[in-house]
């Protein structure tokens, strides 16, 4: 593969992946309020609070190495269990990923995630659970 097949390549995932992001927003504001709606919302939510998190010094390296070689898991080609099986391909990403914001979740102090998230202040509270 040539360098400008690779960059071309690398262009469409992340069109796609924007696409993405553009369409679960779109759906987000479409459905109505509840656990689906939520769901739906969710992704972006993280990511933009995955991007503010990154940056602030008072979340601990820990949380971020966590969420680092979560992604990197999720862009590696070797799996657990191959994506090529239906449904169950994917579980073991999520698993992973869940785990590893689980745990920087965990770490983080939560005014700092409270802060840092975009969304619905209650769903946030919600997915931390009680204090």
């Amino acid at each position: 593969m040539t360098a400008s097949a690779g960059f071309v390549s690398a262009l469409v995932v992340v069109g796609i992946f924007v696409l993405l992001l553009v369409g679960l927003a779109i759906l987000a504001s479409r459905l109505p309020p509840g656990l689906l709606h939520d769901l739906v919302a969710l992704l972006p939510d993280c990511l933009v609070a995955i991007k503010r998190l990154r940056r602030d010094p008072r979340v601990p390296r820990s949380a971020k190495i966590a969420v680092v070689c979560a992604g990197l898991w999720m862009v590696s080609p070797i799996d657990l269990i191959p994506d090529v099986i239906p449904v169950i391909g994917w579980l073991d990403d999520v698993v992973v990923v869940a785990v590893a914001l689980r745990y920087a979740g965990r770490r983080c102090p939560r005014d700092v995630l409270l802060e840092a998230w975009p969304g619905d202040p209650q769903l946030i509270e919600r997915l931390l659970g009680p204090r």
